[in-house]
């Protein structure tokens, strides 16, 4: 399986970060982390790696491809996936900035070992709203940090994966993080990370 994410799909989030704004017209922005970012499950520990001082959570819809497409249409996209999970995008930003700042791919500070938490898969239609209009939180430690709504995304779910299909065969188990709304922070050891949508409790992360 592969993990293809979405970056700057809100504009919140391109506002806090201080980049230029997106637009629909724009295509998304994709990148790729490998198998071994992936962290999955109810409750997980993190151990924060040794190679950076400055891991951010970034919390994110994720989507689950259910069969195998190529150059799938938008208005056919709905068929390729029916589970859903929030999930966390850990950035090594301190990584990130120094490779951003040479014109250097970066990859190293998103696609490390554990950097794509998954919780709970749920079926899509559990909830009475549609895909596009779910809300979605975390909480670091009892507080809320990030709460965001996927009708929020410049580029909505069904648009993502018509894109990506263009370029990388889906494949049944491969996931797909949307992007992250405005919020985003730095962890620290002994932080627990809680992640819902629609008030139902998908992950539990432990920083260590």
């Amino acid at each position: 399986m592969k993990i293809i994410c979405v970056g700057l799909n809100y504009h919140d989030h391109n506002k806090e970060m201080n980049r230029a704004p997106s637009s629909e017209e724009d295509d998304p922005v994709l990148f790729m982390k490998p198998d071994t970012a992936l962290l999955s499950g109810d409750k997980n520990d993190f151990y924060i790696p040794d190679f950076s001082s400055e891991i951010h959570y970034e919390a994110e819809l994720v989507i689950k491809i259910n069969k195998v497409g190529k150059n799938i249409a938008e208005r056919f996209a709905h068929r390729y996936y029916e589970e859903i999970s929030l999930g966390i995008d850990f950035t090594a930003r301190d990584i990130q900035a120094e490779l951003k700042k040479k014109s250097l791919p970066w990859e190293i500070s998103k696609a490390f070992d554990n950097s794509a938490v998954v919780g709970r898969f749920v079926h899509k239609d559990l909830y009475v709203k549609p895909i596009n209009n779910l809300d979605f939180r975390l909480e670091i430690n009892g507080k809320t940090v990030q709460s965001g709504n996927t009708s929020g995304m410049i580029h909505p779910v069904d648009k993502i994966i018509a894109y990506a299909s263009r370029f990388f065969t889906l494949k049944t188990g491969d996931l797909i993080f949307t992007g992250t709304p405005a919020g985003v922070g730095r962890v620290a050891i002994g932080n627990n990370l809680v992640g819902s949508i629609e008030n139902d409790q998908l992950f539990e992360v432990k920083i260590c």
